[in-house]
């Protein structure tokens, strides 16, 4: 039996993902998607999401993510909750590409990869009891929800100055926990946040417990490196801000990626180095990281994979 060649594969389904199969299936691409572990993505893991245009009431985003998927099989995407395990890319123009989930295997002519990225978390218990009830790895999405209030930031690089220095503006205070004596953020951002009066800086403190009533932060349990003395911080909000880790290990040797893992797409497009192959959302970008900014990519990516595909005729 020949197998079938399918015009467009997508790997991933958060906002990218979902936004890339609306838009092949309504250029007629019979997409089919997989949504690997975590149907939905980062997303899933927030409870509200009230920076996505077009819900003025707020949503929250596993709510979402289902509105985005019941788009696309609106268009007769046809999603697979499984997961691609392997890949065998072509490099040549008009090549097919292999995909496998464990072992099935499938054949595309145009692969949109969206696997986003993982926010890198310390791998405290308390973590993931009170993930959603105070404890969040992104201050643009969750900020807001603290106006007013203490947090705390777990960091020393740029990602945690810039969560530090956001979150300033809205919260009443922000102790940042650094582990060694010295910030790895670059030079501008320790500027930032050493002129911001609302900051205090813990060098050799470091997040060893949450405490609270009902799942909800009341408490950072925090100790000095140095003196092993442990102490407590009250606080509404603890921000992890230790990074990212793009979910790009089947691709490693396949495909460019740039140092720290994320896949280097061409500027202004979603192209990769290899014909056919496209990525979307957090998997290739480590700035915004925006719901809104993956849909957008996500839609760059469709088109992209579109015209390739005409052009093959």
């Amino acid at each position: 039996m020949e197998q079938n060649i399918l015009d467009c594969v997508i790997v991933g389904s958060g906002p990218s993902g979902f936004t890339a199969a609306i838009y092949a299936a309504r250029a007629d691409l019979k997409p089919e998607l997989y949504t690997g572990l975590e149907p939905g993505g980062q997303l899933t893991t927030t409870t509200e999401v009230d920076n996505f245009p077009g819900y003025p009431a707020g949503i929250t985003g596993p709510e979402m993510m289902m509105d985005l998927q019941k788009q696309a099989e609106r268009f007769d995407t046809k999603v697979h909750y499984e997961m691609i395990t392997k890949v065998e890319f072509s490099k040549e123009v008009g090549g097919i590409h292999k995909l496998y989930a464990g072992n099935k295997e499938i054949l595309a002519r145009t692969v949109i990869i969206s696997t986003g990225a993982t926010a890198k978390y310390l791998g405290l218990d308390d973590e993931k009891k009170y993930n959603g009830g105070g404890v969040s790895a992104c201050a643009t999405c969750d900020g807001f929800f603290y106006r007013g209030k203490d947090v705390v930031v777990v960091g020393a690089g740029d990602t945690a100055a810039e969560e530090a220095t956001y979150l300033a503006k809205l919260v009443n205070k922000v102790t940042m926990l650094v582990r060694k004596d010295e910030f790895r953020a670059s030079k501008a951002m320790i500027h930032r946040v050493q002129n911001t009066p609302n900051i205090e800086v813990k060098f050799h403190h470091e997040l060893i417990g949450i405490e609270g009533e009902n799942n909800l932060v009341e408490r950072a349990v925090v100790i000095n490196n140095q003196t092993q003395e442990k102490s407590t911080v009250d606080v509404h909000g603890i921000f992890i801000a230790i990074g990212h880790k793009p979910n790009t290990d089947i691709f490693v040797g396949q495909i460019d990626l740039d140092e720290n893992g994320y896949i280097d797409t061409e500027k202004g497009s979603s192209r990769t180095n290899l014909p056919g192959v496209f990525a979307a959302g957090d998997v290739q970008d480590h700035i915004y990281r925006q719901a809104i900014t993956a849909a957008g990519s996500g839609c760059m990516a469709a088109m992209d994979a579109e015209k390739y595909l005409a052009e093959l005729h």
